[in-house]
Formats: C-alpha cells, sequence, structure tokens
C-alpha cells in the first residue's frame, strides 16, 4: 500500500521566500524589520516594507541602526499603494493599522500574516538620549523577534 504525505493548506509557511514587513508609516518600526531581516537572510529571501501611509524616513532611525552597522540611508519610505511586488509569502504587521490593512490585501491571495505589536517609539517623549534608548529598544526587540522566527537562516 503506498502511503500519501497528508498536507495541511492551513499550515504556517515555515520559509517563506518572500517576506513584508507592515507599519503606520514605514518610518520606522517596519524599515527597521527590513534591514534586520536582510542582514540576517542576504539575497536568501526577498524583503521589503510598507506603511498603511507614506512618511519620512526618521533620522533615529539611521543612528541607532548604524550602530549595529546597517546603513539605512538609502531607504525609500513607501505605503502599501506604492509596493512595486504585491506577491509575499508572510507580511509582518507591527502596528494595529497594519494588521488591519495586511487582512485586506490578503483576502484575494494565499498569504500567511502574523502580528507583532511593536512600540511606536516616536511616542516617546524626553531628551535625545531618553529617545535614542527608545529606538534601540525597538531594535533590539524586532531582532530578537527576528531570530526567533528566521533562525534556520544563522
Amino acid at each position: 500500500m503506498r502511503r500519501v504525505a497528508v498536507v495541511d493548506p492551513f499550515e504556517t509557511i515555515a520559509q517563506p521566500s518572500a517576506v513584508l514587513f507592515a507599519c503606520s508609516m514605514n518610518a520606522v518600526r517596519s524599515p527597521m524589520a527590513e534591514g534586520l531581516l536582510k542582514a540576517l537572510a542576504g539575497t536568501r529571501i526577498y524583503v521589503d516594507s510598507c506603511g498603511v501611509r507614506h512618511g519620512d524616513l526618521d533620522p533615529f532611525v539611521i543612528e541607532v541602526m548604524g550602530e549595529i552597522g546597517i546603513d539605512m540611508g538609502r531607504h525609500r519610505p513607501k505605503s502599501f499603494d506604492m509596493l512595486e511586488d504585491g506577491f509575499f509569502d508572510l507580511i509582518i504587521s507591527l502596528s494595529p493599522e497594519a494588521q488591519h490593512r495586511a487582512i485586506e490585501m490578503t483576502r484575494t491571495m494565499a498569504c500567511d500574516i502574523e502580528y507583532w505589536p511593536t512600540l511606536d517609539a516616536t511616542l516617546v517623549d524626553g531628551n535625545r538620549a531618553v529617545r535614542l534608548d527608545a529606538y534601540r529598544a525597538v531594535r533590539d526587540s524586532l531582532a530578537a523577534r527576528i531570530r526567533g522566527r528566521f533562525g534556520y537562516l544563522e
């Protein structure tokens, strides 16, 4: 008797080949996540990021990512509507707004969605040192989540 492998069509894609990170304005959280995964994956995974709305890259992002050797100076924020490629295996949303938009976007496509609620560092008040620490905390928490989710790339 021949055995047939049973495939669960609802199982999460363990090793996606195309990942989109999404947040509110593609200015802080999703560009950080994109840079972190690109640094880990190289060209093994297509990685992009976007926002619900188009924003401007936050200079603190360039600074805190530069501290760990990732140059974000060439990142150009974009919205969901500006995406060049609409095919992703996995969308990771980092804000409630982005989560809602990802659900709308994937109603007609086969794509996994993961929600990683992430602090909006732009909401932290204080002097420069306090604000930079908030950005570092976001960077470090995203790095830990990415290593946990994509550790097979290391």
